[in-house]
C-alpha cells in the first residue's frame, strides 16, 4: 500500500492527532472531529459512514441508512478502506467491504452559517476499480483555486461499491430489488449531504454532482433515475467523458451466465435462495473468485437497466426529455477511442466480422455495420491520433486508426453530442467541450486520450498519485494555464453555475450550447482555446445517434 503520506501533498497533516484547535462537525448521528490542514488551510472530514456497512446480511443488498447515534466525538482524520476493486486504481490502497464512506473538504475560514455551493466528486474507473480518497483526485487544490478566484465551495469525495460487490445480476438479484447497487450507494451518499452538508458550511440547495469515465456516466444515470425524477439531491452535474447514454447497457439476463458460474464455484448453485448463499460466503472465497486468482476468469458486472433506477437506455431517456433539466457541463477528449478501440485488426473484412460478431458486446445488424464501414473509411488520414496524418500502424493492426475513431464516437463523443443536444433543446444550459491536449504521463501514439484532462481539471501539477508517468512532465508553461484556467472554470460553475465569471480575463468566453447554436470549447495547450462548432466528424457520430437502439444504447 502507498502511504498517504508520499506525495499527495495535503495527507501529510492527515495523520496528525487531532487538538483543541482541531475542526468539528455535528451532523444528524453525533459529532466528529477533523484535521486541519496547514498546507492549504483546510478542514478535512475522512471516512465517515454515509450508510451502513455492507457486510453479512447487508452484502449484495440496496444500501441501508445510519441507525446509529452517538454522544461522543468521533474520529474523522484519516481515510477509510476503499471498496474491494480490480485494478490499478485500487491496488495502492487498503480494501475492504466496509467502505461505504465519504470525506469533505473545505477551508478552514468556513462555518456552519457559511451555506456554501458543494462539489461531489464521484471517481471513475470502469464500475470496477477506484476510490473517493485515489491521490489523482486532489481536490483540496481546486477547492483552494476556488477561494482565491471568489467562487469558494466544498469537496465531497466519496466510495461506493464496484464490480460484483456494487452491480452483481441476475433473476435473484432482480426479482429482490437489489440492483445497481453502487449507484444506490451514491444516491444514498447524496442523500447524507442533503441532510448533514450545512454543519460543514454547506448549502444542500447547491450541490453538483460531477465525475469522470465512469463517475461521468454514474452523474448521467443520476440525471435520468427513475424516469427522470428529480428528488432535489443536485442542481447541476459535470461529466467527464461520460454521460446518460450508457453504451451498450444490459439488462439481468445478459450477465445470467456469469452469475451461474460464480455462484457455482463458491458452493451456491444447489441451493433454495443462491443470493442468500452468496451473502454467507467467506469475504476470502469470494473476493478470491470475483478476482480470478483462483485461476478463473474475472466475473465483470455492471449497471443494468432494471425498470427501477435505471429505467430505459439512455438514449431513449434523452429524447424524451425525462431527465432531471439542471445546468451541466459535458466533454470528451478528442483521441477517446485510443483508449476504447480494438487492436489486431488489419483488414475491412475483419472489422466488419468484429463488428457483426459482438464485438462491442452486441451484435451490429450487418446493414448498420456496412454503414459504419463507409463513415470510417480504411483511410488512415480520417483516423486518430490526426497528428499521424497518412500513417498507419502496424504493430495495433493496419486499420488501428480507423477503429479507434469509430470506438471513441461510439463509446464517448456521440454519447456527449447527444447529452447536449437534448440540454439545448429543452432550454436549459449545457457548456460542452473537446479535450485536445497530450499529456507527459502517456505514450505519444495515445494522442488526447480518455483521463487525460483529470490532472488538469485538478490542477494536479505535481502528478500526485501518477505512479507511471507525470502529466505535466516537462511541459511549456502553456499546459500549466490552460490547467488553471479549467480548474477556475470548474470552480466558477460549481459557484455559479457558470464556468466563466471567476475565471479573469480568459482567451475565450465558454458559450453555452443551443439548438440554433450547437458550440463546444476546445480546450488546447498548443494553441489558444477556442469555440468551435459542434460538427466535429459530424456525419459518422450523427449516424451512430441515429441508430441508437440497434446499438443497444
Amino acid at each position: 500500500m502507498l502511504g498517504f503520506a508520499t506525495g499527495f501533498l495535503v495527507w501529510t497533516a492527515v495523520h496528525a492527532v487531532p487538538t483543541k484547535s482541531s475542526p468539528t462537525a455535528t451532523v444528524l448521528n453525533g459529532t466528529y472531529t477533523g484535521v486541519r490542514s496547514s498546507t492549504y488551510n483546510q478542514d478535512l472530514f475522512l471516512g465517515m459512514p454515509y450508510a451502513q456497512q455492507p457486510v453479512g446480511n447487508l452484502r449484495f443488498t440496496v444500501p441501508q441508512p445510519l441507525n446509529s447515534s452517538w454522544d461522543d466525538t468521533r474520529d474523522a482524520t484519516e481515510y477509510s478502506d476503499i471498496c474491494v476493486g480490480y485494478g490499478t486504481d485500487s491496488i495502492w490502497y487498503t480494501q475492504s467491504e466496509a467502505c461505504l464512506t465519504l470525506n469533505v473538504i473545505r477551508g478552514s475560514s468556513v462555518n456552519k452559517n457559511s451555506k456554501l455551493p458543494v462539489g461531489v466528486w464521484i471517481h471513475g474507473g470502469g464500475f470496477y476499480e477506484g476510490s473517493g480518497s485515489d491521490e489523482r483526485y486532489n481536490v483540496s487544490e481546486i477547492v483552494e483555486n476556488s477561494y482565491e478566484i471568489g467562487k469558494p465551495f466544498i469537496a465531497v469525495t466519496l466510495n461506493y461499491r464496484l464490480s460484483a460487490w456494487g452491480f452483481i445480476s441476475s433473476s435473484q438479484v432482480s426479482g429482490s430489488g437489489n440492483t445497481n447497487l453502487g449507484l444506490r450507494d451514491q444516491r444514498l451518499a447524496l442523500q447524507w449531504v442533503q441532510e448533514n452538508i450545512a454543519a460543514f458550511g454547506g448549502d444542500p440547495k447547491k450541490v453538483t454532482i460531477w465525475g469522470e469515465s465512469a463517475g461521468a456516466m454514474s452523474v448521467g444515470f443520476h440525471l435520468t433515475a427513475y424516469n427522470g425524477r428529480d428528488d432535489k439531491l443536485f442542481r447541476a452535474g459535470i461529466m467527464e467523458s461520460g454521460g446518460s447514454i450508457y453504451p451498450a447497457p444490459a439488462n439481468y439476463t445478459g450477465f445470467q451466465p456469469t452469475y451461474d458460474t460464480l455462484a457455482s464455484k463458491v458452493g451456491c448453485s444447489d441451493v433454495v435462495d443462491s443470493l442468500q448463499c452468496l451473502r454467507e460466503v467467506p469475504f476470502e472465497t469470494l473476493n478470491a473468485v470475483i478476482n480470478g486468482t483462483d485461476g478463473t476468469s474475472n466475473y465483470n458486472f455492471s449497471p443494468v437497466v432494471d425498470g427501477d433506477l435505471i429505467q430505459n437506455w439512455g438514449s431513449i431517456q434523452l429524447n424524451k426529455h425525462a431527465f432531471v433539466k439542471v445546468p451541466i457541463i459535458a466533454g470528451s477528449n478528442t483521441d477517446e477511442g485510443t483508449a476504447f478501440g480494438p487492436t489486431g485488426i488489419n483488414t475491412t473484412e475483419q472489422w466488419y466480422q468484429y463488428l457483426t460478431d459482438g464485438g462491442f458486446d452486441f451484435h451490429t445488424p450487418p446493414s448498420v455495420a456496412k454503414r459504419i464501414l463507409e463513415l470510417y473509411p480504411d483511410d488512415p488520414s480520417q483516423g486518430i491520433p490526426e497528428y499521424l496524418g497518412d500513417q498507419r500502424v502496424p504493430s495495433k493492426g493496419l486499420e488501428w486508426r480507423r477503429t479507434s475513431a469509430f470506438a471513441g464516437d461510439y463509446f464517448m463523443h456521440a454519447n456527449r453530442r447527444r447529452q447536449c443536444e437534448a440540454w439545448a433543446e429543452t432550454s436549459t444550459p449545457a457548456y460542452c467541450y473537446r479535450f485536445n491536449v497530450h499529456s507527459a504521463d502517456t505514450p505519444l501514439l495515445s494522442g488526447a486520450t480518455h483521463f487525460e484532462e483529470v490532472a488538469f481539471v485538478f490542477h494536479n501539477i505535481a502528478g500526485l498519485g501518477y505512479h507511471y508517468g507525470l502529466p505535466f512532465e516537462g511541459v511549456p508553461q502553456s499546459y500549466i494555464d490552460l490547467s488553471t484556467m479549467m480548474t477556475r472554470m470548474w470552480a466558477s460553475f460549481i459557484h455559479d453555475l457558470d464556468p466563466n465569471p471567476g475565471v479573469g480575463k480568459p482567451p475565450v468566453h465558454w458559450d453555452s450550447y443551443s439548438v440554433d447554436k450547437p458550440v463546444d470549447l476546445c480546450l488546447d495547450a498548443n494553441v489558444t482555446s477556442y469555440m468551435e462548432a459542434d460538427t466535429w466528424r459530424k456525419d459518422g457520430i450523427d449516424y451512430i445517434n441515429s441508430v441508437a437502439s440497434a446499438l443497444w444504447r
